[in-house]
C-alpha cells in the first residue's frame, strides 16, 4: 500500500518526515471548465494531481491541494455577458458561454494568491515547488518563477521553463487525446467516449481527436512526465 502524500490528509509526523526527506511541493493548477461532453468539468486539476501524487510516491515530496480557481482569455459577448477561455476557442462555433465553466479569476489575484502560497511554503520548509496544471495558470506561473524565486529564495520549476521537449507531455491539449487518454489512465470511470459524434469535432476542443484515445496512451503520457520530473529533481539533488 503505498503511504499517502497529499498535504491534506498528512499528520505532524508524517508531514515532518516528508518534508525533512524531501522538501518538494507539488501544485495542481485546476480549474472547473468545459473538457468535452466526454470528460469531467475537473479534468485539469484531477490530471496534475494524479501526475503528482505518482511523482510524490516515487521520488518524495509532498502534493498541495489543488487551485481551482484560475486566470485565462476573457472577452466581452455584449449585454453584460463575457466568452472565457474556450467559450472564444476556434473550436467552439459558435462563440458561446460553454456549459459547466466556473473557475475565472482575474491575472493579478490569482498572482496574488500563488504568491501567497510560495511565500507559506517556504516557511512551512520547503526549498522547491513544482506548480502544473490548468493551461493559463501554467503560462501566469512560469512568467512569475523568475522573480518569485529570488524574492522568497525557493527553487520553482515549470513545464514551460524546466523541461526539455518532449519529456513534460502532460496537459498538451485542451480536451483531445492527450488529456482524455491521461484522464482514462488515471480515472476510467469519468471518461465516456459515447458522448462524442462520431463525425463532427467536438465542441470546444483542441488538440488531436479524443476519438482516438485509450489508456495505453495516458499511461505513457503519465509515465514520460513523471520520469521528467525525477529526472530533474535529482539534477538539482532533491
Amino acid at each position: 500500500m503505498e503511504e499517502c502524500v497529499q498535504y491534506t490528509y498528512l499528520s505532524i509526523p508524517n508531514f515532518e518526515r516528508r518534508i525533512s526527506e524531501h522538501p518538494i511541493g507539488y501544485i495542481p493548477l485546476g480549474s472547473l471548465e468545459w473538457h468535452g461532453k466526454h470528460n469531467v468539468l475537473g479534468s485539469d486539476a484531477l490530471q496534475a494531481e494524479g501526475i503528482f501524487i505518482k511523482a510524490a510516491e516515487r521520488f518524495g515530496g509532498i502534493v498541495f491541494p489543488p487551485l481551482y480557481l484560475g486566470p485565462d482569455r476573457i472577452t466581452d459577448a455584449g449585454n453584460g455577458k463575457s466568452l472565457i477561455g474556450m467559450d472564444s476557442s476556434e473550436t467552439t462555433k459558435p462563440h458561446q458561454q460553454l456549459v459547466g465553466s466556473l473557475y475565472w479569476v482575474s491575472n493579478g489575484l490569482f498572482l496574488q494568491v500563488l504568491e501567497a502560497i510560495v511565500a507559506q511554503a517556504k516557511r512551512a520548509g520547503f526549498i522547491c515547488l513544482l506548480a502544473d496544471g490548468h493551461g493559463a495558470s501554467r503560462k501566469l506561473w512560469a512568467q512569475q518563477a523568475a522573480q518569485w524565486e529570488k524574492q522568497y529564495d525557493i527553487i520553482l520549476l515549470s513545464s514551460i521553463n524546466d523541461f526539455s521537449e518532449g519529456t513534460y507531455l502532460a496537459q498538451t491539449d485542451h480536451g483531445g487525446r492527450c488529456e482524455t487518454s491521461t484522464m482514462m489512465a488515471l480515472s476510467p470511470n469519468l471518461v465516456d467516449l459515447s458522448r462524442l459524434d462520431s463525425e463532427s469535432w467536438p465542441l470546444g476542443v483542441k488538440g488531436e481527436d479524443p476519438r482516438l484515445s485509450d489508456a495505453a496512451y495516458g499511461q505513457y503520457i503519465i509515465e514520460t512526465t513523471v520520469q521528467s520530473i525525477g529526472q530533474k529533481l535529482q539534477e538539482l539533488g532533491l
